[in-house]
């Protein structure tokens, strides 16, 4: 199921606050992003904030950047994972 509503969305815009991600969780997405910076949860924040797409699949958000797709639980806030999209993220 996908919805993209903007209503919808607005529920993890309003509540980016609520965002954050484990020791393993920040490593992890360093890794798979190549983020040579130390705070993750700062860099998904603000992308959360600027995105133009993002999907909410199921129990997951999908929030989509020039450089990554970062994977939000749409029910405790916690980032999961980020991958590339397309090219490296910065």
């Amino acid at each position: 199921m996908k919805k993209e509503s903007g209503a919808l969305n607005n529920l993890l815009v309003d509540n980016v606050d609520k965002i954050h991600t484990t020791a393993l969780g920040v490593e992890r997405i360093k890794r798979n992003l190549g983020l040579e910076i130390d705070d993750v949860v700062a860099w998904s924040k603000k992308n959360v904030m600027h995105t133009d797409k993002m999907i909410r699949k199921g129990k997951n958000w999908y929030v989509y950047t020039d450089d990554a797709v970062i994977t939000v639980n749409a029910h405790s806030y916690t980032i999961i994972t980020a991958h590339v999209n397309g090219k490296k993220a910065r």
